[in-house]
């Protein structure tokens, strides 16, 4: 604990006096430790920041954990420094720099699951929409009602259409940016409908209609496949609460009575 102490102190002391900085160290290694960026990483900082992000600097915190978390493992075991130590302190310094990735990952699937639900029922909202107007002008006007997890990437879609963007890239854009099931499948629909004539509009309409109306049942299915596994999930806890109660108490009543 001595050692700690006196090491605590003197980066203190040298941080204080501008002898080090900790800031330009991590400013000046961060480029090394650029190959260990995953290839989703900035993808997944997208989805949750909405795009209001620095990349570079988020994961420059992250490198910096990590070198702070080897070198205060390797401070703990200064007074028997091996092998073995070296290597926790080596993990643990990895397991801080994975942490926010792995958060990230956490995140972005759980909220796709949102999604996965969800979609369905904005489509639909979309549907009696298209039935009275274009499909710019309905997304548009959807934006009000949609669920909040879809009104970033559907501010980005109309803004790529607004700007003159006529081909089919902002349609999967934006299932890109939602990739749960069917997403690519319903936006080539939702562009093939901007692109009919008023004669065959009815006749898409129709068919994507029909493909919200099976996305929905799929949906259905799965809220009340999740319900089902939560029931479960509950009589199983209580069954084992009851049968240890009542062993912890047949246990109790042998004891009292081998005693008496």
């Amino acid at each position: 604990m001595l050692f700690i102490a006196i090491g605590v102190i003197l980066i203190f002391v040298f941080q204080t006096n501008k002898i080090i900085d900790a800031k330009k160290f991590i400013y000046d290694v961060e480029p090394y430790f650029r190959f260990m960026m995953e290839s989703d990483y900035k993808f997944l900082l997208t989805v949750k920041y909405k795009g209001d992000i620095d990349v570079e600097k988020l994961y420059q915190q992250r490198v910096r954990n990590g070198i702070v978390g080897i070198l205060c493992m390797i401070l703990i075991f200064l007074s028997n420094l091996t092998f073995v130590n070296i290597l926790i302190s080596f993990i643990v310094g990895f397991a801080l720099f994975k942490m926010p990735y792995m958060q990230l990952k956490n995140y972005y699937k759980a909220n796709l699951h949102y999604i996965n639900l969800m979609l369905p029922y904005y489509l639909k909202s979309l549907e009696i929409l298209i039935q009275h107007y274009t499909v710019p002008i309905a997304l548009s006007k959807s934006i009000e009602t949609a669920p909040d997890v879809f009104k970033p990437g559907l501010v980005r879609l109309i803004s790529k259409i607004e700007s003159g963007d006529q081909t089919v890239d902002p349609y999967m854009d934006f299932a890109k940016e939602y990739p749960v099931r069917d997403s690519m499948r319903m936006m080539r629909l939702l562009y093939r409908l901007g692109l009919g004539s008023q004669e065959s509009k009815q006749e898409q309409l129709m068919m994507f209609s029909r493909t919200i109306s099976s996305l929905q049942n799929k949906a259905r299915e799965q809220k009340y496949k999740e319900r089902l596994e939560k029931m479960e999930n509950k009589t199983m806890m209580m069954l084992m609460c009851t049968g240890g109660g009542i062993l912890f108490l047949l246990m109790v009543s042998m004891m009292m009575m081998m005693n008496i």
